[in-house]
């Protein structure tokens, strides 16, 4: 087990952490389990690459653009739709987030094929910072960053903004939140909203780490879902630290046979379940 191989996977946790911020944040205000979550972020990963290839835009600026789209399509999911099947019974808001996954699937299919697609970001892909015992690229490194950044901007939005109490209260006790001047159903709306603007985040990095096709969201969920598990619902840190353990457990698979990289992450997850069922920092947005 070499230095360079735990920091390897600490780096790609961020991304993991990106992948599963916005489904972290969704379930703890609304308990919505959202199977279409890995498609809305190869949607967004689609969203900016159109950018970049009509209007020649750099990727970053490109997902600045994709950014508040992305909050206005979720906005209207949560608003028209998943309000209408929130409830006590989980069954249709997962059946509906199901159908959700197959429409978009299917509909990138249709508009951009079955096709490898990559966003490119120049000189970024391959540049990278030497630190003597470690080489580290710098676009893990923004990654990276950007996921701490993602956490420490959710914590103060919840604990220090107006928004953040009605989110925390709303999550508490919807009907109590309601008797005091907030609309549950439009708090919801802003929760996906920002949770998109997460999702954005993530298919920018997605986009320009590795290659993606319509049908590659699914996998992205699992590990959003393993990171969300094993950090322990409610908890944004955990998330992060979620992330960093499928990442590390993938990375250390893959120096022990390459083979072994994608089991290495769901044994981890299994192992952090079995122990603790509840994740390793159970929290509650209160």
């Amino acid at each position: 087990m070499s230095l360079d191989t735990i920091v390897q996977g600490v780096l790609l946790g961020g991304l993991y952490t990106l992948f599963a911020a916005g489904l972290s944040l969704v379930f703890g205000i609304m308990r919505l389990v959202n199977l279409a979550h890995g498609d809305l972020i190869v949607l967004a990963a689609y969203l900016v690459l159109a950018l970049v290839g009509s209007l020649g835009l750099n990727p970053f600026i490109a997902a600045l653009i994709a950014a508040p789209m992305m909050f206005g399509f979720g906005w209207a999911l949560q608003r028209l739709v998943l309000n209408r099947v929130l409830g006590p019974d989980i069954l249709p808001p997962l059946l509906v987030t199901f159908g959700l996954s197959i429409v978009l699937q299917n509909g990138l299919l249709m508009g951009f094929s079955a096709d490898n697609r990559r966003i490119p970001a120049g000189a970024l892909e391959t540049a990278s910072v030497d630190l003597g015992p470690v080489t580290l690229g710098i676009m893990p490194l923004l990654t990276f960053g950007s996921a701490v950044a993602v956490i420490l901007v959710l914590n103060h939005i919840f604990y220090r903004t107006a928004l953040g109490r009605a989110f925390r209260a709303t999550s508490d006790d919807p009907v109590t939140a309601g008797l005091m001047g907030i609309r549950p159903d439009a708090i919801f709306a802003q929760a996906t909203g920002l949770a998109m603007v997460i999702v954005t985040i993530a298919a920018l990095y997605l986009g320009m780490r590795a290659n993606f096709d319509p049908t590659i969201g699914p996998a992205r969920l699992i590990y959003a879902f393993e990171a969300v598990i094993i950090g322990g619902l409610g908890s944004l840190w955990g998330t992060l630290a979620g992330g960093i353990i499928i990442g590390l457990a993938q990375t250390l698979g893959a120096a022990v046979n390459p083979e072994w990289q994608i089991l290495a992450g769901h044994v981890a997850f299994l192992i952090v379940l079995l122990l603790r069922p509840r994740g390793l920092f159970p929290r509650a947005f209160d």
